[in-house]
């Protein structure tokens, strides 16, 4: 993995901020995607914010040379708009992972996604409250043992892709931090697309989780570019983003399940269609005064 990781760092966006992520963790396969999809679309490094929020994936914002902002627990979404809508000039990406988004922050992610907000949403998914030291996670999977449930889990995990899907994004993917190279194209893509974005990926947790490892994913990963998907079905993308569920987890799709072309909320909105809010004329007094009169 180290020597693939190497082969896609062209371009450095990366700052002199090292990671602190324990030794072979997922998150370096992610950081290393985001690297060399930035650098493939040549983006002005101050035309980039990248937001977090809590938990070992909130370090991202800091190992890159990119405006940043590390954000509040299950909040990343809210910011992440609030800094597109100010700016929609700005590449925004988000990076969290799944406590984070599909936990305390997925009512956010949803309705980004119905919305259609024009922001890329790259999810490190290790099935595990890694910070913490273990506990199970909204995908942890049923009979998983953990700190927090020792006898198994008795949850059943979340689906981020058909959730997201059925909620509207429009450019809906998986990547696994073992082949940083796929993941990078998928980044690379979902910045391109025009509208929400969500990139989950598999990264594993060497520390505290000992079930979902990278010989446990490389055993049933296939890409669904080799499988002749159509990733403009929708129908079809729901069906694979269950195959996993119903199969046991022994096929697990990765690649490209579902893209669409649909106007976002910034092509909608009468005023941010007049363009980025910074470079918009403040509203006079007579302007702002008038205003407040309709609610006296």
């Amino acid at each position: 993995m180290a020597e693939e990781i190497k082969q896609v760092q062209k371009q450095n966006y990366k700052s002199n901020v090292k990671p602190i992520w324990c030794a072979g963790c997922g998150d370096f396969g992610v950081n290393a995607a985001i690297n060399k999809a930035l650098s493939d679309l040549g983006l002005q490094k101050s035309n980039v914010m990248i937001v977090s929020g809590i938990g070992c994936s909130s370090a991202m914002p800091h190992t890159f040379s990119t405006y940043g902002v590390h954000s509040l627990h299950g909040r990343l979404i809210p910011v992440a708009t609030g800094v597109k809508f100010a700016n929609s000039d700005l590449t925004v990406i988000g990076t969290g992972g799944d406590g984070d988004a599909y936990g305390i922050g997925l009512g956010h992610m949803l309705h980004a996604a119905r919305r259609n907000i024009n922001i890329t949403y790259i999810v490190m998914n290790n099935e595990i409250y890694g910070l913490t030291t273990g506990q199970a996670s909204p995908t942890s999977m049923q009979g998983a043992k953990t700190k927090s449930t020792p006898h198994g889990n008795l949850e059943v995990p979340e689906n981020p892709i058909a959730l997201a899907i059925s909620a509207g994004a429009t450019y809906v993917a998986r990547a696994f931090s073992g082949d940083p190279m796929h993941m990078a194209e998928l980044v690379k893509n979902g910045i391109r697309h025009n509208g929400f974005s969500l990139i989950d990926v598999f990264s594993p947790c060497v520390t505290f989780n000992d079930l979902n490892t990278y010989d446990w994913f490389r055993g049933r990963v296939y890409k669904l570019e080799q499988s002749g998907h159509d990733p403009k079905n929708k129908i079809a993308a729901l069906e694979k983003s269950l195959e996993a569920d119903t199969s046991g987890w022994e096929k697990v799709p990765i690649g490209l399940f579902y893209e669409e072309n649909r106007p976002t909320y910034e092509d909608l909105d009468p005023v941010l269609k007049l363009g980025p809010l910074i470079n918009q004329p403040s509203p006079s007094k007579e302007q702002l005064d008038k205003i407040m009169e309709e609610y006296l």
